[in-house]
């Protein structure tokens, strides 16, 4: 388990992460979600002893991870796939972290095998390509057997075999009982592999709650209905207090009813229904309406930057 208690981390007069705490439980994974800047990289180095907070403290097990006996058995963790001796074998590499925590030959052969990379293990890592280095940061996050894992877009580089290979993967240790991690930008894969959300903007928490919860609270109740007789039943479901709108002949737009409701409604004046859609919001929907507001870099839209130049240069001319 990991416990952020008030953590915080100031550089000069920029303050990084602000008094954040939170609990990432065992048994789920745990997405970790923010905007750049936001203050993730910061906060999972101040759990990894990394950078010292300012304030606050960041516990793995109950103690701060600097203190802990055999590091690479209490946390396997993958912030940089790149920070490995590139002149050194995946097999070398391995056996070089093992020997630090008793870990031997038998298990690196493993680990390889876990991460697909049995066949190249001999092959220096500096020739690997992204692909391959995540999965050889992957293998060494997992070397030591540990309780728990932090990983920084494992799926960087992976084919799609590879990443459905991590999502399994994942989704297989945090049923173990392991806590788990994980911080990507890529929301559709978030969405399948994570149960719990910690969303974080300008360096505060901004949501801690589950995946189901956080896309249901960002919905805004949109239910598609078909129907030959939308011109009967649109005004039945406007009299509930619905908002409807028809944007084609057979077809509504309802929101503040549920399909059932929809449905009983229909069913009570006799009315035909050839489908009931409820759409529900995606994370990715979820997501950019909760940190709209906490995005620091933002670029210009290219239409518009297009358009600002087309209209400068005929001025020029």
């Amino acid at each position: 388990m990991i416990e952020l208690q008030q953590l915080s981390k100031q550089y000069s007069d920029k303050v990084a992460v602000d008094g954040i705490s939170a609990v990432i439980r065992p048994g789920v994974v745990t997405g970790f979600l923010g905007p750049n800047g936001a203050g993730k990289s910061t906060t999972m180095r101040m759990i990894l002893g990394l950078d010292r907070p300012t304030s606050g403290t960041a516990l793995v097990n109950g103690r701060p991870y600097a203190k802990t006996s055999a590091p690479l058995a209490e946390v396997g963790a993958l912030l940089d796939a790149k920070g490995v001796d590139g002149g050194r074998s995946a097999r070398n590499h391995l056996l070089w972290l093992g020997a630090t925590v008793g870990v031997g030959a038998r298990r690196v052969e493993e680990v390889l095998g876990t991460v697909g990379l049995t066949e190249v293990a001999g092959k220096p890592a500096g020739k690997f390509s992204l692909g391959m280095g995540q999965r050889l940061g992957i293998a060494a996050a997992l070397l030591a057997d540990p309780g728990v894992l932090i990983l920084d877009e494992p799926v960087n580089g992976l084919d799609l075999d590879g990443i459905q290979w991590i999502r399994a993967l994942l989704t297989e240790l945090a049923e173990g009982g392991r806590t788990v991690l994980l911080s990507s930008h890529l929301m559709s894969e978030m969405q399948l592999v994570a149960d719990h959300l910690l969303v974080i903007g300008q360096g505060r928490i901004l949501a801690d709650t589950s995946m189901d919860d956080f896309i249901a609270d960002s919905s805004d109740g949109l239910v598609i209905v078909v129907s030959p007789d939308t011109n009967t039943l649109a005004p039945l479901l406007t009299g509930t207090g619905a908002t409807v709108t028809s944007p084609e002949i057979g077809r509504l737009e309802v929101r503040g009813l549920t399909a059932d409701a929809i449905g009983d409604a229909a069913a009570l004046h006799k009315l035909r229904l050839h489908s009931l859609i409820p759409v529900e919001a995606s994370l990715e929907t979820a997501y950019l309406n909760l940190t709209r507001d906490s995005v620091e870099y933002t670029g210009a839209n290219p239409h518009n930057t297009h358009s600002t130049t087309t209209t400068d240069a005929r001025r020029a001319a």
